[in-house]
């Protein structure tokens, strides 16, 4: 009580005396501080019962003042002071020892405001270092330490200041190997020189410099722990580290955001001495996996794939709430918060610093937790680790990340796959089998997974799924022009003709086939040949030859209005141009690759997934209407890719395939085939086909069951989705068209 009544009686004292010069009031509530160690005798009244929290808010003060009197970057008489009698030094000891109780929460405040508002570079000098650096030391040995907040603060604002000026970052690489401390007879400490941790270019007995802010000393001390860094300690990432294990989330949420800082300064020294010698990686993977862990063993894939995204340090939460939309979406949300951590994390690193902690992430996650889940027999387990791993997938952004997370599930390979090494990576050997599993709920949700990373920006995907398959362009026929079948209208004399067949005949509807006026009007001349030279055959024979395979018996989207193919063409365009944009770092071809130089001789295999899909595909009729959409989709997205061997495999319905090959058009053309033949059986087929598809389109209200729903159905897929393809192969080609000279 005596001692804040004297604070009130000093402080009106101030205020009625003539003001001082800056340094002499400077100079004044300095050794104020030091004469109560002097006088005082109770070490044990806590520190906010003195007069030290004012004197050193006064001594803050006053250094804001004079940089504001001077010129930019001109270092005052008391700062000079400040640097000169090693002030900092001294409060960092008084801190360590908490003397009077207290004492450490006000020198963080007192260095924690000093660096933030003081414009002029302090950290350069070696009495302001030395001391933040002893001072980082001290933060987060305790959890839950009553100056945890302060601290947090103080590890803040130095991790801003080295993202203003990184080099400064090499004075926090603190060598493990101590260099020896020995005393002058007149008691001040003096460093021994050690060639593996070089001084910053001054001496302790020297006064500091304030002019001088070392940049060169730094350049020195840089090049110098580059070479050595393997014996550096990183205390500032290890204080943060200790932080983030705070109960006090806010706390943990700063430390994040600090080791975010930290993780972005380009500094190889500082990046490679933040992977080997901080446990960053194992606080990364390790509290990925406690996460991930703690989720149930079996959630709705809906609620997986649909619960909100959460952006790290943003999820506020109720239990209750969480609770009583789903169980275990509290769990979910902090695995996907923290997941999104990890992801932004990688993305803003130092890019060799990014590499190694995505391969831990690979390692210690990827291959130790998930593959045993997605390799079990469980049914439940199968479809909640998809489900949780497709929605890893969507969320991953980070170029690093996502190329770990590729070899993890699809293998590093990159020579043609064969029918006897397809097994050689049993994850990606497992996962494609599961597009066509027992359970249709697994091959939903494994097939979305592949429709989703499909769409992610990495040239590796497509190269392993199906690039490396199609390189040699073996699925054509090698024979010499001589020797080959003569070709009628682009097929061989023993193939089916579409154009004479009853099934494909003139008599189609009159929005299935593409017009010649509109043909004509938004696209180049025709060629007079019926291919081009560069093996494209002329898109109008393309697009009917799509929109006729299924026959009008078959058809019942011209009975809806607004069902027609041009629906389509707005949506394969839009999605074509996105596509594009993924795909033009990628060094693909843009024509095929001359036959000269393929090895049309070696077999070929279409690759694992494609034999998946194409079989799928096959059986269109007799799978479940949800099933079909899904298969479908992929195709879809795999067609609208934009390179040329893809472009000819899916969507050139008269290329000359090589005996026992098949091609999305082929098995399309089977699939037809088969259904003319079922639809002979089936009475009313039209009038159920139109009811069906009503149904589907809500026009319809569901009534009683119809005989034969999954081929009803299956039939409406089919319709819909060889329109879809004639729409892709319009917009690629006319777009191919338009960016040609």
């Amino acid at each position: 009580m005596f001692s804040k009544f004297t604070s009130i009686l000093q402080h009106a004292v101030e205020a009625l005396a003539p003001s001082l010069p800056l340094q002499e009031d400077f100079v004044y509530h300095w050794k104020a501080i030091t004469h109560y160690y002097i006088e005082t005798s109770d070490d044990k009244a806590p520190v906010t019962d003195t007069n030290i929290p004012s004197h050193l808010e006064q001594m803050l003060d006053i250094l804001t003042q004079e940089e504001k009197e001077r010129e930019s970057g001109e270092t005052g008489p008391c700062m000079e002071y400040l640097l000169h009698h090693k002030i900092l030094e001294t409060l960092y000891t008084l801190g360590k020892a908490d003397c009077p109780p207290g004492m450490k929460q006000q020198v963080l405040t007192f260095y924690t405001k000093l660096l933030a508002h003081i414009r002029q570079p302090l950290l350069p000098h070696i009495n302001v270092h030395r001391p933040v650096q002893k001072l980082i030391r001290l933060c987060g040995e305790v959890l839950t330490a009553p100056t945890e907040n302060e601290e947090i603060q103080f590890l803040c604002i130095v991790c801003s200041k080295l993202k203003q000026d990184p080099y400064l970052v090499n004075f926090f690489l603190e060598n493990k190997l101590k260099r020896p401390e020995i005393k002058r007879p007149g008691g001040t400490e003096v460093v021994k020189e050690n060639v593996l941790a070089p001084d910053t270019g001054q001496s302790l007995t020297k006064a500091a410099c304030p002019e001088e802010p070392q940049a060169a000393a730094a350049a020195s001390f840089s090049s110098q722990t580059s070479n050595n860094n393997n014996s550096n300690n990183y205390n500032l990432v290890t204080s943060l580290l200790n932080l983030t294990k705070s109960p006090d989330g806010r706390i943990v949420v700063k430390a994040c955001e600090g080791l975010m800082l930290l993780v972005s300064l380009p500094e190889p020294a500082a990046a490679k001495c933040l992977i080997e010698n901080t446990e960053l990686c194992e606080l990364l993977t390790d509290r990925l996996v406690s996460f991930y862990k703690a989720l149930p063993q079996s959630m709705d894939p809906l609620d997986i794939e649909t619960v909100e995204s959460v952006n790290w340090g943003l999820d506020v939460y109720n239990l209750k709430e969480d609770a009583a939309v789903f169980t275990g979406k509290r769990a979910l949300i902090s695995f996907l918060s923290w997941l999104d951590y990890c992801d932004q994390l990688i993305k803003e690193a130092q890019k060799s610093a990014a590499a190694v902690m995505a391969k831990a992430v690979r390692e210690r996650f990827f291959v130790s937790v998930m593959e045993p889940q997605l390799m079990q027999t469980s049914e439940v387990g199968i479809l909640t680790s998809t489900a949780l791993l497709n929605r890893i997938i969507r969320q991953v952004t980070s170029e690093a990340l996502l190329q770990e997370m590729i070899y993890f599930l699809l293998g590093e390979e990159r020579e043609p796959e064969t029918a006897a090494t397809m097994a050689q990576n049993p994850l990606r050997h497992r996962l494609i089998e599961h597009c066509d599993h027992l359970s249709d709920e697994i091959s939903i949700m494994t097939l979305r997974l592949f429709e989703q990373l499909i769409q992610k920006p990495n040239q590796h995907i497509l190269h392993s799924l199906l690039l490396r398959s199609l390189e040699e362009r073996n699925y054509l026929e090698n024979k010499p022009q001589e020797e080959r079948e003569p070709l009628e209208n682009g097929q061989p004399h023993d193939a089916v003709d579409l154009e004479e067949d009853p099934l494909f005949g003139d008599d189609v509807s009159p929005d299935s086939r593409l017009s010649g006026s509109d043909w004509l009007s938004s696209s180049p001349p025709q060629s007079p040949d019926h291919s081009k030279s560069d093996g494209k055959t002329e898109v109008h024979k393309i697009v009917n030859s799509f929109l006729c395979l299924v026959p009008d018996e078959a058809k019942s989207s011209f009975h809806v209005e607004g069902t027609g193919y041009d629906t389509y063409l707005r949506d394969a365009h839009r999605q074509f141009r996105d596509y594009c944009g993924v795909c033009q770092r990628w060094d693909w071809r843009g024509n095929p690759k001359p036959f000269e130089k393929c090895d049309l001789d070696s077999p070929f295999f279409e690759g694992h997934f494609l034999k998946v899909l194409f079989d799928r595909m096959g059986r269109i009729l007799d799978q479940p209407y949800d099933v079909n959409l899904q298969v479908t989709a992929v195709l879809s997205k795999l067609s609208l890719f934009p390179h040329p061997h893809l472009h000819e495999y899916l969507l050139d319905p008269y290329i000359n395939l090589a005996p026992g090959c098949r091609s999305l058009f082929s098995v399309i053309v089977r699939v037809v085939g088969d259904l003319m033949l079922r639809i002979q059986r089936i009475p009313d087929f039209t009038p159920k086909l139109l009811l069906v598809r009503k149904r589907l389109l809500g026009l319809e209200p569901e009534g009683i069951n119809i005989d034969h729903m999954t081929l009803l159905e299956g039939v409406i897929v089919l319709e819909e989705f060889c329109k879809e393809l004639a729409a892709i192969a319009f917009v690629k080609y006319h777009a191919a068209a338009s960016s040609s000279p």
